[in-house]
């Protein structure tokens, strides 16, 4: 053994780069996965906004003595409920404690009695009265002094923006009712401003750190202002006098740094428990009363689960894809290798050794290659995919710090060994099935006249119905089951059955070339067409892997395409145009001249002011017994919003449909009986029904009479919708701009708030950005990108694989025709040509095979949550349906034409190069 690697080092080094390659790719892969599965649920609960992700437990004050509420509710005694309750907490659920706060609050808004607090609609404010825990380490104090007072004399401090709102000042005094009928005085003892405004401790309720102007609905919409009062803790049972419903609550927010994908289950099962199980049971008890615990992480944890469940399954097409064109590539190194070594291994065969001992000795020659090479891949792996933020590990469960980072070594460990097992036993395996009957010396094996087996036809039948079992199981259940591996390698099906046709044909177009070839001038094209068609029967491999990573490659091209396509789509809706602009509140009119000078700002097309009221009550051709309905009323210039429609493609429609009827304006305010055309979305369509019926809504009031209906338009995202002409509308005044051409962001910026600060622009470009921040997503494209760079790669090496199994006898072709006259040049000809007819094949192979694929899984392959997992409220397109991509399609297989072309023009150069004593040597059986 050791003699023969020492006689053939490049060959021993050529198979343990290969190994250690495919193995480091093997292995590399499921830590990717991992590592990016990791990434999106930490991910996830870091930046779910806080009111959403937090654990808080309140529980209403049961009735006691004065003395026992001081008590139960004095700082001490919270602290150590909050610590005892954050001990309950089952694992992996981890809190940040800084960012814990507990203490005291009121559920009823409570009235401020003072006649010098601000009442815009002659209203009075409402307070929040709270006595959050570590105020001093959340806020610095501005003015004034921190709050003391006791249960009968509160105190409070409030913020800077409350202060500035409500008039406050250090040294006023806030009276609101009492539960006996009287007042309670708070006293303000300073104004401090918070650190941190988007942190858990003031985000969760964002009323203490800003005060709000609240609307009151009645006959007309008036507002009144809501505060809060931060009382110091020690007038936390001074709560318990006022109206306000108090009650202690415990808010615990979480950390996700230890989290790792493999504690998802774990994770919903601790959340599910806390909220209505056990550990709820537990935690009462240590409150001593009613307790309740509310969160949305668990709604967090179950979305990212299902957007994980359903882009996992994509992704095993591509693993399956890669792993396919690898094992092929590797078959292909083993054939290689028995080839060279054919003539000795019959020798030996013929002097008495055995089968067992032959296939032993290479089982010990390729292991003592391929097992190194495997055991290196593996530490690269681990020490290259490192998990997010370095190690990580949830108490009491696997992981934690160490040189394996936490993720589990075993799917690699089984990833690395498969690829050493399939080099190790690929060349023993074939040359004992090659030597296991003794051959005649010079046997024509080749694809004119090698007759296929019956076994092989059962093989390729048992092929062909797992294809069209995988094929029709992802067509009716889609690729959203994990577990079902067969669907997942629908595509590698398709692409084996499509190599094994062409291996069938491939003798057929080389025989009808070959008759007209014969008229020909000269003999080197009708040379390169017969070498070509006497090429060796076990080219099959080379093509199977040409097709499979060609058919990979246009499948992942697509995926990645439609992904791009989707994100394009739901951007457009989302925005209506190339920018939106529009105000922060709604019905906000466009300032005068707002329009004219987005117009002149550079890059912009065209512009379609619309008018947009939302919430309308939709009137129903049932009468009164209809559900109650409503929807956005969109007024808009046909004209200018149908050259917008058109541009978009969402809703195009002629500009006659919503001719003007000539009433509109303040004077139609009496004829309420006009009717205007409208265009509407199937649902609203069939709620109006054929005739006209009337619409009342703050732009007038009018009938309406639907002349058109389509799914989608650009002014509203929603899926229903409203569109009248503007100009029939009793008020009219534009509220939203959309633009259309490559804008500049910065300079419409400049010019909307040149104008006005209450108007906010959107663009196209940044909202396609806010699809693709999350690591799920961005894990699953690179694990694309890497499959078509991976399959482009083993399709190089199966061309060169390919040209160097038949390199010997094509350079003693080449010596014995250069001394009947041959030229280099008419060489380079013959060798080129002689390898085009596979290379070409293959390529229409690959671009048929990969062309079908896309159309029989597209019915089973949705790519909505892997384009579009972090839309609001998953943006409403039409899907993101598969389809086939004519740049990954054409591209690759051009690719390997070229790549053979060229491949074969270098070989006759270095044949050309060296002598051809060798070639010529008497005796040699080539």
């Amino acid at each position: 053994m050791r003699t023969r690697l020492r006689t053939a080092p490049r060959a021993a080094a050529a198979l343990a780069l290969l190994v250690l390659v495919t193995a480091y790719l093997a292995a590399a892969l499921p830590r990717a996965v991992d590592r990016y599965e990791t990434e999106g649920l930490r991910h996830d609960v870091a930046s779910a906004a806080p009111r959403d992700s937090v654990l808080e437990l309140t529980s209403p004050l049961p009735v006691a003595t004065p003395s026992q509420y001081a008590a139960a509710l004095s700082p001490e005694t919270l602290r150590k409920r909050s610590d005892e309750l954050r001990a309950l907490l089952p694992d992996p659920i981890r809190t940040d404690p800084a960012q814990t706060a507990h203490g005291v609050r009121t559920v009823a808004r409570l009235e401020g009695l003072d006649p010098w607090l601000p009442r815009p609609d002659g209203i009075s404010p409402r307070f929040v009265l709270s006595s959050p825990s570590g105020l001093d380490r959340h806020a610095t104090l501005r003015q004034g002094r921190p709050a003391a007072g006791g249960p009968l004399r509160p105190e409070a401090v409030v913020t800077v923006k409350t202060a500035e709102a409500l008039r406050l000042k250090p040294g006023a005094v806030v009276h609101v009712p009492s539960r006996n009928g009287e007042r309670v005085a708070v006293t303000v003892t300073g104004v401090v401003e918070p650190h941190g405004p988007e942190t858990p401790y003031w985000a969760v309720e964002p009323l203490l750190r800003a005060p709000a102007l609240a609307p009151l609905v009645g006959d007309e919409v008036k507002h009144f202002w809501q505060a809060a009062l931060l009382l110091s803790p020690g007038s936390a049972a001074s709560l318990l006098a006022t109206a306000g419903e108090p009650e202690v609550f415990f808010r615990y927010a979480p950390t996700a740094g230890h989290l790792t994908a493999r504690d998802t289950d774990r994770l919903s099962a601790a959340l599910h428990s806390v909220g209505g199980g056990p550990d709820l049971v537990r935690m009462t008890r240590a409150v001593g009363g009613n307790a309740t615990v509310t969160t949305g992480l668990d709604e967090i944890v179950d979305a990212y689960r299902s957007m994980r469940d359903a882009i996992d399954p994509v992704v095993a097409v591509a693993v399956f894809g890669i792993g396919a064109v690898a094992a092929v590539v590797l078959a292909m190194t083993g054939g290689l290798f028995a080839a060279r070594r054919d003539a000795e291994l019959a020798l030996l065969r013929s002097r008495g050794a055995s089968l067992t001992g032959i296939g032993l000795r290479l089982l010990g020659e390729t292991s003592a290659v391929a097992v190194p090479a495997a055991a290196l891949a593996l530490g690269l792996a681990v020490a290259t995919v490192r998990p997010p933020g370095g190690t990580y590990g949830a108490a009491g469960g696997p992981g934690g710090p160490g040189w394996l980072g936490g993720i589990p070594l075993t799917p690699s460990l089984l990833a690395a060994s498969a690829v050493a097992l399939v080099a190790m036993l690929v060349l023993p395996l074939r040359a004992v099935v090659l030597h296991r009957h003794p051959r005649l010396h010079g046997g024509r094996d080749d694809l004119l006249t090698a007759r296929p087996s019956r076994r092989r036809t059962v093989l390729e039948l048992t092929l062909l119905a797992l294809a069209v079992g995988a094929v029709v199981s992802l067509r009716l259940r889609g690729a959203g089951d994990p577990g079902d591996h067969l669907v997942s390698a629908a595509p590698v099906l398709v692409g084996l059955i499509a190599a094994m046709v062409l291996v069938r044909v491939h003798p057929l177009p080389l025989r009808w070339l070959g008759r007209p070839a014969r008229r020909l001038r000269g003999a080197v094209g009708p040379l390169a067409l017969a070498r070509a068609g006497r090429s060796s029967s076990t080219g099959a491999l080379p093509l199977l892997a040409l097709v499979l990573a060609l058919t990979t490659a246009a499948f992942g091209g697509s995926v990645l395409a439609g992904v791009a396509d989707a994100r394009d789509r739901a951007a457009l809706l989302s925005t209506g145009g190339d920018a939106r602009i529009d105000g922060s509140v709604e019905w906000t009119p466009l300032p005068a001249g707002l329009a004219e000078a987005v117009r002149g700002t550079a890059g912009v097309r065209d512009l379609a002011p619309v008018q947009i009221e939302y919430g309308v009550a939709l009137p129903s051709h049932r009468g009164s017994s209809a559900r109650a309905m409503s929807a956005p009323l969109v007024g808009v210039d046909p004209a200018s919003y149908t050259r917008l429609a058109q541009r978009t493609g969402f809703g195009p429609f002629p500009a006659e449909l919503l001719a003007s009827t000539g009433k509109g304006g303040p004077g139609a305010t009496a004829d309420t009986g006009r009717v205007l055309p409208a265009i509407a979305s199937p649902s609203v369509a069939e709620r109006i029904g054929r005739e006209p019926l009337e619409v009342v809504a703050a732009a007038g009031t009018f009938r309406v009479k639907v002349v058109g209906v389509r799914a989608a338009t650009p002014a509203v995202p929603g899926a229903d919708f409203l569109l009248v002409n503007g100009t029939d509308l009793t008020r009219r005044a534009a509220t939203t701009l959309l633009v259309a051409g490559p804008v500049d962001g910065t300079a419409l910026r400049s010019a909307v708030r040149a104008r006005t600060d209450a108007f906010r622009v959107t663009l196209r470009s940044e909202e396609r950005a806010g699809y693709v921040d999350s690591p799920l997503q961005t894990g699953a494209e690179r694990i694309y990108l890497g499959a078509i760079g991976t399959g482009a790669g083993y399709a190089v090496v199966a061309v060169l694989l390919s040209l160097a199994q038949s390199a010997p006898e094509r350079n003693a072709l080449l010596a014995r025709l250069r001394t009947m006259g041959l030229t280099r040049k008419q060489g380079r000809r013959l060798l080129g040509l002689e390898a085009l007819p596979q290379a070409v094949l293959a390529a229409l192979g690959g671009v048929l095979a990969g062309w079908a694929t896309v159309p029989l899984l597209a019915p089973g392959v949705d790519l909505f949550r892997l384009a579009l997992a972090t839309a609001p409220g998953l943006a409403r397109i039409d899907g993101a349906p598969l389809r086939a991509d004519p740049w990954s399609l054409l591209v690759p297989a051009l690719a390997v034409v070229l790549l053979t072309a060229l491949a074969a023009a270098g070989q006759a150069w270095w044949a050309g190069r060296r002598g051809s004593i060798k070639e010529l040597r008497a005796g040699d059986a080539r």
